[in-house]
């Protein structure tokens, strides 16, 4: 039996429940987490902007300790540290084929399996994004796990699992910032804060930070921003003002919402790049008309999970981490227990913080 945060319907709260958690199948590992990220994500599964099958348990940024392996599971073994990633690629669907495994047809398909049982009624718990991370341990497929390079504390590489692949991957892979442009990163929450450090990684010249709340302007500073402008229906003209009128380079949307799209859009130079990372819902409707788009000549693009392939970048950010470049406790502004994920959803709600960082 194990301790996890059950969200029991679509729109409820969150419940803290003992859960039946079997052992590991044939191709699974069971992981002890270590801590796993209160992302923006799950919010958006809790309150239905994004589909998950209920009654579930959600988190899906996570990094812990194997202890156990199921038959036909190689290259694993009990005791080893490893990052969970929630979106593992089939190797085989069409994007796959194209080496986008970001964008793979089959990464889900775990999501809708039962994978545990609610001790209290017996009732079957689906894994929220494969992973099931809001709990002390969890049972996953053999692709969800990735050994954790050398001289990464466990605690703090949970965030490899999303934030830091996501904000690095949105800057690094999707808007290809190169050294000496020019950058404004909107929303300065945990993918926020990453991008921030990947622009400086990436040698950009100046780094725009852009939020609602004033508060976060330390946070961002301390991440990389050279500027900070809080949000306003001007924001786009201020950061215009900052870059000899001309605007940035690139802009890095992580919120997800049509107000802030349109000002990261207006807010890039006349051939610049707009990199769109912020999950929406449906009714989040952005405008363009044909002239603007022909006159600015500018780039918008999507970005899901950093266009990144982990087992690929998790090497690279973990080399940045040893050298000092890349420092994932700065990301984390909040350490809590279970029992602080409902509280840790409505600070997201209200602007505040980075990463809340669940520690088990």
């Amino acid at each position: 039996m194990v301790r996890a945060a059950v969200l029991p319907a679509v729109g409820a709260p969150l419940e803290i429940a003992e859960i039946d958690l079997p052992g590991p199948g044939p191709g699974q590992v069971r992981v002890r987490l270590a801590a796993a990220g209160v992302c923006h994500s799950d919010l958006s599964l809790s309150d239905g902007t994004m589909r998950v099958p209920v009654p579930a348990v959600l988190g899906h940024e996570g990094a812990g300790t194997v202890v156990a392996v199921g038959e036909g599971v190689a290259g694993i073994r009990p005791g080893a540290d490893v990052v969970l990633n929630w979106a593992p690629s089939c190797g085989s669907c069409h994007a796959c084929s194209l080496g986008e495994v970001w964008l793979c047809a089959n990464a889900l398909n775990g999501a809708a399996d039962v994978y545990a049982r609610r001790t209290s009624d017996g009732t079957d718990l689906h894994p929220g994004l494969n992973v099931a991370a809001f709990a002390e341990e969890t049972v996953v497929p053999a692709g969800c796990v990735l050994p954790l390079p050398d001289g990464i504390p466990l605690t703090d590489a949970a965030l490899l699992g999303c934030a830091v692949l996501t904000g690095y991957g949105a800057v690094h892979h999707s808007a290809q910032v190169r050294p000496g442009e020019t950058v404004a990163v909107y929303g300065v929450g945990g993918v926020g804060l990453a991008a921030l450090q990947a622009a400086r990684i990436a040698g950009a010249s100046r780094i725009v930070a852009v939020d609602v709340s004033p508060a976060k302007e330390e946070l961002a500073r301390g991440a990389g921003a050279t500027d900070y402008v809080v949000a306003s229906e001007t924001t786009a003209r201020e950061i215009r003002a900052l870059t000899d009128k001309q605007g940035v380079d690139v802009a890095v949307e992580c919120v997800g919402r049509a107000a802030t799209i349109r000002a990261a859009w207006d807010s890039t130079r006349r051939g610049g790049r707009t990199t769109v990372v912020g999950i929406g819902g449906k009714d989040q409707q952005v405008t363009f008309n044909a002239l603007e788009i022909f006159h600015w000549g500018r780039t918008l693009a999507g970005c899901v999970y950093g266009n990144s392939d982990p087992a690929r970048d998790l090497p690279v950010l973990a080399e940045h981490v040893r050298a000092g470049r890349l420092d994932l406790g700065a990301l984390v502004t909040e350490r809590i227990g279970l029992e602080g994920i409902p509280a840790a959803f409505e600070n997201m709600l209200a602007g505040k913080g980075g990463r809340a960082l669940v520690v088990f």
